[in-house]
């Protein structure tokens, strides 16, 4: 067998409904992952040819790179970067914790409220 047909029959779609093996809430958090790890695998495969284009026009060596030590300037600009991305990808656990505090203060969600007023409404 081919690599390409190796390749369709591994993307065919079965016949019937898909089969969840975990929730279907855990499927799709898991897919959302995949996805996201496959954009990060051709990122990394794009970063290998560009590291392999400058080292063979003599711009810069692979060892340069494995090397570099940032200046100070530069790993707080990183540092930063790495802050400010972990705290978007980890959002939603942070709103679950704000939640549960705002629950145990005894805090109104703005949809309780919009219920509230829908049933007043009625």
């Amino acid at each position: 067998m081919s690599t390409a047909d190796a390749l369709a029959r591994s993307s065919a779609k079965p016949a019937g409904k898909r089969p969840y093996f975990l929730t279907p809430e855990t499927e799709r958090v898991l897919a959302i992952t995949m996805a996201a790890v496959q954009e990060l695998a051709v990122a990394r495969e794009r970063i290998d040819t560009l590291e392999r284009l400058l080292e063979a026009r003599g711009v810069v060596r692979r060892e340069e790179i494995e090397t570099f030590a940032p200046t100070a300037d530069q790993a707080a600009e990183r540092g930063l970067w790495m802050q400010e991305y972990l705290t978007r990808v980890l959002r939603i656990v942070q709103q679950e914790a704000e939640a549960v505090e705002a629950n145990a203060a005894g805090d109104l969600y703005s949809e309780d409220v919009a219920v509230e007023v829908s049933r007043a409404d009625a």
